[in-house]
């Protein structure tokens, strides 16, 4: 059935697809149209030609359950506020998923897209530096635009960062002199701006990934090792000599004792509402509903001392699984476990071999830096949302589209 969808074209919602990737990074209320767009074009092209439900695969079946385990986490919130409306989000993310990953696009189409993602970055990135350096952005450092706090903008550019490396790993060979420096200094734009966020969590995991797909380069292909390798400690050398803002940031928490900027007093917080509601956490986006009033009271429930110094307020816990057990308990963790788990699952399963085209390669790479980062940042960071959530599902649902069965690699 995948076979006969690809020999029907749909240009005006592939059309939309790229306009949804050039506005990510860049005009909330222009994404938002262009998804809202795609999404009718997608279901009336689908219904038209009848190819709606020609074929389920698990990953089908998985995405009901993470969007079905967020509304039962919602259902039986702990608190009120703003967990049902807030679960709109996670739905926007996993329909995006769905789609695309159905869509039966080819790779020429997938390849557009890939392009819109770099240039709108590249894009967002030159508005974020006039912003930064003429005053207009009020918090003073690097944000694309639509994307927001400097943390959120360092975990969508590290995933773009994967996305440049494998570009330029999949097609270095092919590519004449003009195209490797023109890509080369694309890659090396974003993983500057990466440095410019001081997002420690982000940067470290940026380094970590570019030597975790060289490394899985290797079979095809061993310049990017050696390249990863020797670029990984003349760039992090070149940081630490020049003393960069994130090194300065570095030394100066550990100097302070305080090397995790509070967030073990964050995750605490985090833990005593998880006790309070184990299965289905406080509600999404109630996170800063958990005031220390409620922690000493449930504290006192189950008595047990309570010191508010070793407890710390926030907005939410600066960590993906923290986040996530909070808000939608071991239901919503459970969820969110068995996502990752199987995302990892698959692209072990079905790395590329050497001889696959450079798409393949490309498409997992992608796929494969939205994981790590993901799931690396989503330690020290509340990862798997808003504009870097959208980027994640959307690689995901790239390379899930362009599977075939075949043994794993």
């Amino acid at each position: 059935m995948l076979t006969e969808l690809k020999k029907v074209r749909f240009p005006i919602e592939t059309g939309l697809l790229i306009a949804f990737c050039i506005f990510l990074p860049l005009v909330e209320f222009w994404k938002a149209l262009a998804w809202l767009a795609y999404v009718l074009v997608w279901l009336a092209n689908r219904l038209r030609t009848g190819s709606i439900g020609n074929y389920w695969r698990w990953w089908d079946t998985l995405v009901v359950l993470w969007i079905g385990s967020a509304y039962l986490a919602a259902v039986f919130a702990g608190l009120g506020g703003g967990a049902w409306a807030k679960t709109g989000d996670l739905a926007t993310h996993t329909l995006l998923l769905w789609l695309v990953m159905r869509a039966g696009y080819t790779e020429r189409e997938l390849r557009w897209v890939l392009g819109a993602l770099v240039a709108s970055t590249v894009a967002g990135l030159v508005y974020g530096y006039w912003r930064m350096w003429s005053g207009i952005g009020k918090s003073g450092n690097l944000q694309l635009h639509s994307v927001g706090h400097v943390n959120h903008t360092a975990i969508y550019l590290a995933m773009m960062l994967g996305v440049c490396v494998s570009w330029l790993f999949a097609r270095w060979q092919a590519w004449r002199a003009g195209r490797r420096g023109f890509a080369l200094a694309l890659t090396l734009i974003v993983l500057a701006s990466l440095v410019v966020t001081a997002s420690r969590g982000a940067i470290g995991i940026g380094f970590l990934l570019v030597l975790i797909l060289a490394a899985v380069w290797w079979p095809r292909w061993r310049g990017p090792l050696v390249a990863g390798v020797v670029a990984t400690v003349v760039v992090a050398s070149m940081l630490i000599g020049f003393d960069v803002e994130v090194v300065k940031k570095q030394t100066a928490n550990a100097a302070a004792d305080n090397v995790l900027s509070f967030r073990d007093g964050v995750w605490r917080s985090a833990f005593a509402a998880w006790e309070k509601y184990p299965w289905f956490g406080v509600g999404k986006d109630n996170y800063g509903q958990i005031t220390h009033e409620r922690i000493r009271a449930w504290r006192a429930d189950e008595r047990k001392d309570y010191d508010e110094l070793r407890y710390v307020r926030q907005p939410h816990a600066h960590s993906l699984y923290m986040n996530t057990l909070a808000e939608r308990g071991a239901v919503g963790f459970a969820a969110l476990a068995a996502l990752l788990l199987a995302w990892l699952t698959a692209l072990v399963r079905n790395r590329p071999r050497p001889e696959e085209s450079d798409f393949a390669w490309l498409a997992w790479g992608g796929a494969a830096s939205a994981w790590i980062v993901t799931a690396g940042v989503g330690a020290v960071n509340t990862t798997f949302h808003h504009e870097h959530g959208l980027l994640a599902v959307l690689l995901l649902g790239i390379w899930l589209s362009t599977l075939r069965a075949r043994p794993a690699s």
